[in-house]
């Protein structure tokens, strides 16, 4: 898009990467805010129904932001420039039978659809009926990641006439790249147990307690700050948890409440990315900016963009 319009990269690429971070941080299946959820036994598919509307107006008014940010040209490395600049002369990608981009949204919404099925069939069907069993059971996670997973590889490989082996191939070229993060994940679900067990986070429960501060901007000022301490969005999410679980232990909070918590922990692992995040250069080196102009763009967008997120949120928790 940016060749084609012969526009800064920047101008496409801040609105979409913030886009996606928000989605990484705010919503399952995405592996910190599923780790969240679980560690304080949130219902995931709360999680999603607040998550949305709040992801989507927060992503809306980053595009916005964003969209004044880059009223400013920046200044873009020698690579990248040639790369949005240079020459454009005939330049395919040839792609044989293409999947349409109705399938492709369809398998991409599958497993989010199943799970809010599974979260209203339990609160609005009858206990022990049919209906319910079987969606509760299509809507849980790991269920629903499976279908979705089957789903793709189908439509998208055998359906297009790969063979088996090849279906295979791709899917297990994929393993590789969730190792480290289904590897984090775990190992901040076990340092959540280990808290708990060893009466480490009861400690800390009362050392947070005596802050005095709401339970929602407690989840989203310990994420911030871990999240501006060591960089990952997964970390901070997962450690956060870990943390306040035992001082979530000690009051009477509903689902929905629950699931605003781990909205605020999220809203938290969106600000602050800066030097210490890895998402972060990788899109100061893929956009061509560098580190004071990154930070001046990407990481006050993140920050502002975590923010109205948290404020959202607590809006929510007004109501609820």
């Amino acid at each position: 898009m940016a060749r084609a319009s012969r526009k800064p990269l920047l101008v496409y690429a801040l609105p979409m990467g913030a886009a996606m971070l928000t989605v990484h941080a705010f919503l399952p299946p995405h592996p910190g805010a599923v780790a969240a959820a679980t560690t304080i036994g949130a219902d995931q598919g709360w999680v999603l129904l607040f998550g949305i509307p709040v992801t989507a107006v927060v992503i809306a008014i980053g595009y916005l932001l964003a969209k004044r940010m880059t009223r400013r040209t920046y200044a873009m490395t020698a690579d990248v420039r040639e790369q949005v600049f240079g020459d454009t002369a005939d330049e395919t990608t040839s792609v044989e039978n293409p999947p349409s981009f109705g399938m492709i949204l369809t398998l991409i919404v599958t497993p989010i659809a199943l799970i809010l099925l599974g979260t209203v069939a339990t609160n609005t069907l009858a206990e022990g009926s049919t209906p319910r069993a079987v969606l509760t059971v299509l809507g849980a996670l790991m269920v629903a990641l499976l279908v979705a997973a089957a789903l793709s590889a189908y439509f998208l490989g055998i359906r297009r006439g790969w063979s088996g082996a090849r279906v295979s191939e791709v899917m297990g070229s994929a393993l590789p790249g969730v190792a480290m993060v289904i590897l984090v994940a775990g190992a901040g679900g076990v340092f959540g147990k280990v808290l708990v067990k060893t009466g480490i986070g009861d400690a800390v429960a009362d050392v947070l307690d005596r802050t005095g501060l709401p339970l929602l901007a407690l989840a989203f000022a310990m994420t911030a700050l871990l999240r501006a301490v060591q960089g990952s969005t997964t970390v901070a999410l997962v450690t956060t948890a870990g943390l306040i679980n035992p001082l979530l232990l000690r009051t009477d909070l509903s689902p929905q409440q629950l699931a605003l918590i781990c909205l605020a922990m999220g809203a938290g692992g969106l600000a602050l990315s800066h030097i210490n995040d890895a998402g972060y250069w990788m899109f100061t080196k893929l956009v061509g900016l560098e580190v004071g102009d990154a930070l001046r763009t990407w990481t006050v967008l993140t920050t502002a963009m975590g923010t109205i997120g948290f404020l959202l949120t607590g809006a929510l928790w007004l109501v609820v």
